[in-house]
């Protein structure tokens, strides 16, 4: 068995636990919250067998050999470190960290310590994001990828009303780019790699996170179209376009339908079969490399994440959006 701790006490967390139970292998041996009630009440939701309320405990703790980290944003580099550097394996929910600084010393903390380091991105593990790339060639020479994440955020009337949740606080590196836009950006790195110049503009709120944000990237031979909000809707399908056809995808951050549509009329249905909750495909991912004694996924690998963190530093930097972790992290 491997035996999890979790730290964050919100949905995700819950969804994520709920998900790797359903791995063999998975046992939630530990909660962690900074408020002992708040991680009781999680423990009891959860069949949880222990519970913290102070991070260097749990990471010298002898019965925790891997951790999900589901914190705001701004805590993911250095919770990661911190246990890395204990020996724990760490699957950490995106974005990897606040920039790519930090990114660059959570890689180099798992490498010194032999630790699987994994970004909890669930599209690229998903069985029908794999059938995209396995039928990928059929469509020719590929010239543009579109991609949007657009939900209007539960919290964002609250935010016009002057209450400032996590989701929109400068403070915990959030917005629409790093929450959002991450879903759009890490596929696109996974299938076609680094681009060679981005072109980014976003709408900034009072608080001086994005509230919703496009890029253009430039691939040379194709170009691709990111879109990501967190203040309206959108319904539009994910595209790849390619000479011979156009494969079409219900939603890039969980793609359920997936078709290809030939430019001779005839359409192909790609989909395959997902009987799973989204998240257990991640889990059964980091689950497996330490069970097979592997250091960093090959879907979800370093470079990836590296590769999509540095797109959305330069995003930043054109659309004049600095996190205090941009400064305070050495």
């Amino acid at each position: 068995m491997i035996r999890f701790a979790t730290i964050g006490t919100n949905w995700i967390t819950e969804a994520f636990i709920r998900a790797a139970k359903q791995v063999p292998s998975f046992h939630l041996q530990a909660v962690y919250s900074r408020q002992q009630e708040t991680a009781n009440a999680f423990a009891e939701k959860t069949g949880a067998t222990e519970t913290f309320t102070n991070l260097h405990e749990l990471a010298a703790s002898e019965h925790i050999d891997a951790v999900y980290i589901a914190s705001p944003n701004c805590f993911h580099a250095e919770q990661a470190i911190m246990l890395m550097n204990r020996g724990k394996h760490v699957i950490c929910e995106k974005p990897l960290a606040s920039n790519v600084k930090e990114v660059e010393a959570m890689i180099e903390a798992a490498q010194k310590n032999g630790v699987v380091l994994m970004e909890a991105m669930k599209t690229t593990c998903l069985p029908n994001f794999q059938a995209i790339q396995r039928h990928l060639a059929k469509i020719g020479r590929v010239r543009r990828y579109v991609a949007s994440y657009c939900q209007y955020s539960s919290r964002y009337d609250a935010f016009k009303q002057g209450t400032i949740a996590n989701a929109f606080n400068l403070a915990f590196s959030s917005g629409a780019l790093m929450d959002l836009g991450v879903y759009c950006l890490y596929p696109l790195v996974v299938l076609f790699g680094e681009p060679k110049a981005i072109q980014a503009h976003s709408v900034r709120l009072s608080s001086g996170v994005d509230g919703e944000g496009s890029i253009m990237l430039d691939y040379g031979d194709m170009d691709a179209v990111v879109m990501y909000s967190k203040i309206t809707n959108s319904y539009a399908p994910a595209e790849i376009q390619g000479e011979e056809g156009t494969i079409v995808i219900d939603a890039i951050h969980t793609p359920t339908r997936v078709h290809i549509h030939y430019r001779d009329g005839r359409m192909e249905d790609i989909t395959v079969p997902q009987p799973y909750e989204p998240m257990y495909y991640e889990a059964l991912e980091f689950i497996t490399l330490i069970e097979h004694g592997e250091k960093q996924s090959t879907i979800n690998s370093h470079a990836r994440s590296l590769a999509t963190m540095k797109i959305m530093d330069e995003a930043r930097k054109q659309t004049r959006i600095v996190f205090p972790a941009d400064e305070h992290f050495a």
